[in-house]
């Protein structure tokens, strides 16, 4: 094991998930294919979006912002899991490590503030269906579009800041496939109460405020679906919700158990796995849940598809 200390800390050495030679080429061809996948799709809904007048809406809006996110959210840590799965080189130098965290808590930062918008969307359009095009007008879509791209870069560039400011002098081996804070908090060998504190501050104000948010609309949101007289227009108005509602339980549950905890410094076996989930495997989920469940997106799919076979 290689000892560092602050001033000729050069790399870290990302564990990941450890096994013999086949095993790591098995691992690299199903998240290649599960990247390529989430690549594929979210820029589907992005085209479809784009292109098909019918989507032109202010939640068809934000979900292709959504979609745009989750292909960059993914790119920040399978790439780099994919070339050590690969050549088995699973060094990552210092400040690209930084950057990696950055850009990962920048993105899922990003993440929490657009779901809280699109709840907002959905709460206008089910609780004040006749002034919701006057209310989500295209300025104010845009405007927060930007506020959300904006705030959750100030935030997740903030939030990474702290990492930035640990001493090394012990280890520099990660148990993790891809630079997080917990992992990095661990082998940290200067006083870190400080950071613990910044760091873990925004993580809750970020997480619960979005949580609180997003539970609001939705109190108000069933509310006025129950007063609908008929099951039919209760289903229909429910169906609008759903798929956004399946995204914030996963997203949140994943986030919460992982960096909301009593003891952060605490560990499980499955952090690991729950990390994967969420950086690797939701972001491809996302817009299968979002088409498969959206009469809109797969009547959209077809005729983008007719056209091409015409």
């Amino acid at each position: 094991m290689t000892a560092y200390n602050q001033t000729s800390f050069t790399e870290f050495l990302l564990l990941g998930f450890p096994g013999p030679r086949e095993i790591q080429i098995l691992y690299f061809m199903v998240f290649l294919v599960i990247y390529i996948l989430t690549i594929a799709t979210n820029s589907m809904i992005i085209t479809l979006v784009t292109v098909d007048k019918n989507l032109h809406s202010p939640m068809y809006f934000f979900l292709s912002n959504f979609a745009f996110l989750e292909i960059w959210y993914t790119t920040a840590t399978i790439p780099k899991m994919l070339s050590g799965f690969l050549t088995g080189n699973k060094a990552i130098p210092y400040r690209s490590c930084i950057a990696q965290l950055c850009f990962f808590f920048t993105l899922g930062s990003i993440e929490y503030i657009l779901l809280t918008v699109m709840a907002f969307d959905r709460y206008f359009a089910i609780c004040y269906p006749l002034r919701y095009g006057t209310i989500m007008n295209s300025r104010l879509c845009k405007q927060l579009s930007i506020g959300s791209w904006t705030s959750g870069f100030l935030n997740g560039w903030t939030m990474s800041i702290p990492a930035s400011q640990f001493s090394f002098c012990s280890s520099n081996q990660i148990n993790h496939f891809f630079c997080d804070f917990i992992p990095l908090l661990k082998l940290a060998c200067s006083d870190t109460f400080i950071s613990e504190i910044i760091f873990f501050v925004l993580a809750w104000i970020i997480v619960l405020t979005s949580l609180f948010l997003i539970s609001v609309s939705y109190f108000y949101i069933i509310l006025t679906i129950l007063r609908i007289p008929s099951t039919t227009g209760r289903k229909k108005a429910f169906s609008t919700c759903a798929s956004h509602l399946t995204v914030v339980l996963i997203f949140f549950g994943t986030a919460i158990f992982i960096y909301l905890r009593p003891n952060p410094k605490q560990t499980y076996k499955a952090d690991k796995v729950v990390a994967l989930f969420f950086s690797a495997i939701t972001p491809l989920m996302n817009p299968l849940i979002y088409s498969l469940r959206n009469k809109e997106v797969l009547k959209a799919l077809n005729r983008a598809w007719k056209k091409i076979c015409s």
